[in-house]
């Protein structure tokens, strides 16, 4: 089947899954380095953590910063100019402490608010939101240590009820803007570690937009990546999967269009499935031929 017509057709099936957001929300990942979350002086900020964490401040800049913890998210105020200050976030059912980095600035005239933040937890947690489950046997019983013959190909080859690629992209639709705690488990899903400095440039090259890789996920022998789009041009953009160049299974946006730049709506996320090989390998290389979408032509990438 025709790559564009395919395309169409997923995102038809697909677009009813996902969930809507009226604003982005930036992902970060705690993997032990310290994550720095920028604030403005008099907006409030929210970073969604699903724990209940207790937020250590020093005492220098107490009277400086708001700070309120309810149910798994943090709402960070600053009154005043603050300078990059290192703050605690513990959980108090494990004790695990996580680092963030704040620092406010004042916003500068016309300048956008800072959207929500999210942090999902590194691989330990993560294994155990994302349904991984672990075997057990029946002590005593031969047939259940050794499976036989028929129960090994079964395993090799496991059936999902709903398709790969749909269960995948709802599955990363609902990491990314639902609380963790509301996520339905799929059995099997795992999270990829995902590059973030992965050349984007040939995936939109008719559009002007940023594109950031956030977050993967794999089913089987099944990728999802999420792709942060960000408008670059005082130009409201209507995305249309038909403009994406690569080797994909799938494609779903989780809006249709991008807001002029430092709008509320000026960044959504895209969910890229591709069968065997992650994103990575699935893109055009950046040395083909691209349309500026500046000059409305073609230019020549040099060797």
């Amino acid at each position: 089947m025709n790559l564009r017509l395919r395309l169409g057709l997923w995102l038809a099936g697909t677009a009813l899954l996902v969930t809507t957001s009226a604003q982005a929300v930036e992902i970060m990942q705690w993997e032990r380095i310290p994550l720095p979350v920028p604030l403005h002086v008099g907006e409030e900020r929210i970073v969604f953590v699903d724990q209940n964490v207790r937020v250590g401040i020093p005492p220098s800049i107490a009277g400086s910063l708001r700070v309120q913890s309810v149910g798994g998210a943090i709402y960070f105020r600053a009154s005043e100019e603050i300078p990059p200050t290192r703050l605690q976030l513990q959980n108090v059912a494990t004790g695990e402490i996580m680092l963030v980095d704040i620092a406010a600035t004042a916003p500068k005239p016309g300048q956008a608010s800072l959207e929500p933040a999210k942090i999902i937890a590194g691989d330990s947690i993560a294994a155990a939101r994302y349904g991984q489950t672990s075997k057990t046997s029946t002590p005593g019983s031969a047939r259940a240590q050794t499976p036989s013959p028929d129960e090994e190909e079964a395993e090799e080859e496991p059936r999902h009820e709903t398709p790969s690629p749909v269960a995948l992209t709802r599955y990363a639709a609902q990491m990314l803007y639902a609380p963790l705690r509301t996520v339905e488990p799929v059995a099997g899903i795992q999270p990829v570690r995902v590059d973030r400095k992965m050349d984007l440039s040939t995936l939109l090259p008719t559009l002007p937009v940023e594109a950031v890789a956030i977050g993967a996920w794999q089913l089987d022998n099944t990728f999802v990546t999420a792709i942060k789009l960000r408008n670059l041009s005082p130009e409201q953009l209507t995305l249309n999967p038909r403009d994406l160049l690569g080797s994909f299974a799938t494609a779903t946006y989780q809006h249709p269009y991008l807001g002029p730049r430092g709008n509320p709506s000026d960044t959504t996320t895209l969910y890229l499935v591709t069968q065997g090989k992650g994103l990575k390998h699935s893109l055009l290389p950046s040395s083909v031929n691209q349309i500026d979408p500046k000059m409305g032509g073609e230019r020549e990438h040099s060797k």
